[in-house]
């Protein structure tokens, strides 16, 4: 058992900070009786943090002890291992693009996969399953703005776009009117009457 931990916690310090590890990507190790045990002990002994139902990660070790992840790179991790579109919230989204100074308390993502709450540390971070059109142009400024007109709801979609015509560059408000046929009727409107009068 020594040694299969000893070969869990190498592999884990192999990967990128916030990689999710799970018991199918260890099974070249041992069996998954073995591995879903030896997983078991390590978060026992503090080795490991449960993020989730299966989903384990290793903390990051600094000088001032040891510390859960980053959530960005535990999000990361967990959509490319998945095969999921995850992005952030539209609280998030317009935050960044400077339409609320509101800073979201949870960290709230969307998701292509199912709804779910991991743990990292003492932070709790929420996925929530989204429609398709909300996770468009993931990492990219339109579709954050895409994601903020959702959140701030066809009451101040106008203004927001306003605003966002003159802080972001055209190609990204070209991207965001690319999409209308995804868009719900409200945005669309709105998107189009941006560029009716661009």
């Amino acid at each position: 058992m020594q040694t299969l931990a000893k070969q869990v916690l190498e592999h884990a310090a192999g990967l990128p900070e916030g990689t999710p590890l799970v018991a199918k990507e260890l099974l070249h190790l041992g069996s998954r009786a073995a591995v879903d045990q030896v997983l078991s002990r390590l978060v026992q002994r503090g080795a490991l943090l449960r993020a989730g139902r299966g989903i384990y990660v290793l903390p990051v070790e600094s000088r001032f002890g040891s510390r859960a992840p980053s959530t960005a790179k535990m999000v990361e991790g967990l959509a490319s291992q998945r095969g999921e579109t995850i992005v952030s919230h539209g609280a998030s989204a317009a935050n960044v693009l400077g339409l609320t100074t509101q800073v979201p308390m949870r960290s709230v993502y969307l998701t292509s996969g199912p709804s779910r709450r991991l743990k990292l540390g003492a932070q709790t971070v929420e996925l929530r399953h989204a429609p398709v059109w909300q996770l468009i142009f993931p990492g990219r400024a339109a579709g954050d703005v895409v994601r903020a007109l959702a959140w701030l709801g066809p009451e101040k979609a106008g203004a927001a776009l306003r605003e966002l015509r003159t802080k972001l560059p055209p190609a990204e408000m070209k991207e965001v009117a690319s999409a209308r046929a995804r868009l719900p009727t409200w945005m669309a409107q709105e998107v189009s009457a941006l560029v009716s009068h661009g």
